[in-house]
């Protein structure tokens, strides 16, 4: 294959990523990487140096999947760290397109969990070479033995066939590189024909605009050239084009086959450079585009509105931003009577809607309320129409409802044996439906159910977590939908319903939620000059009701002695004043109020999935 002088020759190019479930190190054994091929100096090493982000580096996770070019032994490697949980696989599947093989990284002191199945099988359908390596292997705990033959009996591979390695010290890790420029294929491509890049990332730069990650497949792209994009027809000047190693490095000769790298148009517009989109030039253009990414569904539903309502326009220009740093971000308009204009935003999971609020804060320096998370329900009522509730109050008031169908999902349990039962318990709780269980080895068991996703997004995470002393690891992916009673609970405060307050719950926990949030709200909801009743209803039918007591004046502390008659009088002009008052009075409820009371921060550190 001929290529261009100076150009990189595509036989020395091996493009692979890091895949694993979260936390069993895959920055670490990344940071090693760099260090050993030299891209940074002991100096400037840091501890999960790609990971970018303050939040990334506070919480111990990845985010966003991260490529960098290393030499080594007169080869050049691509290598993408990758995230590891469950909610940022889009991130994990857009990282695969753009390799040719993959290392799968497991802990050697816990063995194989839930995610690294899920991963494993993302590489096995995009047709990768799967290099199994046990890491961590210098802990007092691990026990390379028992993981090698686990692992070995998953890929299909001799025992002997999986590395060991430790990423904090450093073992192994220079025959791992080693390995991957013997095992991982070059990739393929024409040097000649039409230029072809994937947009496999990109991400927003304050004084460059949009910075495009793309890996080229065919034909070459250069500085200072007409590029097309070839889903929105918009054509843009290459205005820098260039290597990560770790830092940008331009590249004048620019991109050939097979390579990674970076373009950067000047493009401010975020809405130009759509991740899956294939890039070619704009003078000899391209036939037919890449296969692109399939794009993923939003999960969990949520509002997010701004405290302060003047913050609107600030919040869709930052949605606008971050949406090109988090291509799984969708959002729309919405309306609320309670927390005046927001927008609904689709989430992958209730840990991606945590860290887009959190980072919509810190980034963006924004005050959110998020109301209560939603899944997307189907309801049909028995006049043959149907609706799609995104929002509780999309839900038909009027009308006799014939079916409501709910999301499902396909949930994958790993966890030792001995917390089989409590499992079960949870997940029957749930309204789970078991589909079968299988042992990896003698100890370690993997339980699969049917769970509705309504049942997941609250608290389930975190219920398992407690019950298996944090053993347990889960991993969930959609599997249709499924009839099922559900109900509209609508929270009242003086007879009018509040919107903010309202949830979608199956009728059995309808009276829980009721009670509960009934309870929370007298708590929360200050003393006004009037009685206040709370009340949770079911349509017409009152499920459970508060009372906020009122704040009472003293009117006889100026009577002392006189005519039990003077004071009857004055309690009487009271007690109509405040019943005028109840009619006209509105209930003021402050911000620190919704806040509280819609708080899905019970994150009680999600990560560890």
């Amino acid at each position: 294959m001929r290529t261009q002088p100076g150009q990189t020759d595509p036989a020395l190019i091996r493009n692979f990523c890091i895949i694993a479930h979260i936390d069993h190190g895959k920055s670490t054994l990344a940071d090693r990487m760099l260090q050993i091929t030299g891209v940074v100096d002991d100096r400037s090493m840091r501890a999960q140096y790609l990971d970018r982000m303050d939040i990334e580096r506070e919480r111990g996770i990845t985010i966003k999947s991260q490529a960098v070019r290393l030499p080594w032994d007169g080869h050049v490697l691509n290598m993408i760290d990758t995230p590891g949980h469950v909610d940022f696989t889009y991130e994990v599947s857009r990282s695969l397109q753009a390799c040719e093989g993959a290392i799968l990284l497991v802990d050697a002191a816990q063995g194989i969990e839930a995610q690294t199945l899920a991963n494993l099988y993302l590489a096995m359908n995009a047709d990768l070479n799967i290099i199994p390596v046990l890491n961590k292997i210098d802990l007092p705990a691990a026990q390379p033995e028992k993981f090698a033959e686990e692992l070995a009996g998953l890929i299909g591979c001799d025992p002997s066939d999986v590395l060991r390695v430790s990423g904090k010290t450093g073992e192994g890790v220079r025959e791992l590189l080693d390995h991957v420029v013997r095992t991982i294929p070059a990739p393929v491509g024409e040097a000649d024909a039409a230029a072809r890049a994937l947009i496999f990332d990109s991400v927003y730069d304050t004084y460059r605009g949009v910075v495009t990650y793309v890996r080229v497949v065919d034909g070459h792209l250069g500085k200072r050239e007409r590029i097309l994009m070839m889903s929105t027809s918009a054509t843009h000047e290459t205005l820098e084009i260039g290597v990560i190693s770790p830092e940008p490095k331009p590249a004048d000769l620019g991109l050939g086959v097979g390579e990674v790298g970076y373009l950067i148009t000047g493009v401010k517009d975020v809405r130009q450079s759509r991740v899956g989109d294939t890039v070619t030039s704009a003078t000899k253009p391209a036939g037919e585009m890449l296969a692109g990414y399939e794009h993923p569904k939003p999960m969990v539903f949520s509002g997010l509105y701004p405290i302060d309502g003047d913050e609107y326009p600030e919040l869709r220009e930052a949605l606008d931003k971050l949406q090109l740093n988090d291509a799984a971000l969708v959002y729309e308009p919405e309306t609320s009577a309670a927390l005046g204009f927001g927008f609904r935003v689709g989430f992958l999971g209730l840990l991606h809607m945590e860290i887009v609020r959190e980072r919509l804060e810190r980034e963006f320096g924004l005050s959110l309320i998020s109301t209560a998370p939603n899944v997307i329900y189907q309801v049909v009522m028995e006049d043959g129409k149907e609706f799609t509730v995104t929002n509780p109050s999309e839900f038909p008031a009027g009308g006799k409802i014939a079916t409501v169908r709910e999301p499902i999902t396909k949930s994958t349990i790993l966890a030792p044996s001995e917390f089989i039962g409590a499992i079960m318990e949870i997940c029957q709780g749930r309204r789970g439906q078991l589909l079968g269980m299988d042992y990896l080895s003698e100890d370690r068991v993997e339980i699969r159910y049917t769970l509705p996703l309504g049942e997941i997004i609250f608290d389930f995470f975190d219920q398992l977590k407690s019950r298996t002393r944090g053993y347990a690891s889960l991993d969930y992916e959609p599997a249709g939908e499924q009839e099922a009673d559900l109900v509209k609970v609508d929270i009242l405060l003086q007879g009018e319903p509040v919107d903010a307050f309202s949830a979608i719950v199956h009728k059995d926990k309808a009276y829980t939620y009721g009670v509960d949030m009934a309870k929370k709200l007298r708590e929360l909801i200050p003393r006004q000059q009037f009685e206040v009743p709370i009340q949770a209803a079911i349509g017409a039918r009152v499920i459970a009701r508060e009372n906020i007591r009122a704040i009472r004046k003293d009117v006889l502390a100026k009577c002392y002695g006189g005519d039990i008659s003077r004071k009857r009088k004055l309690l009487e002009k009271q007690k109509e004043g405040k019943k005028r008052m109840k009619m006209v009075g509105r209930v003021e409820v402050p911000q620190e109020a919704f806040v509280a009371a819609l708080s899905t921060d019970s994150s009680s550190d999600k990560p560890k999935k």
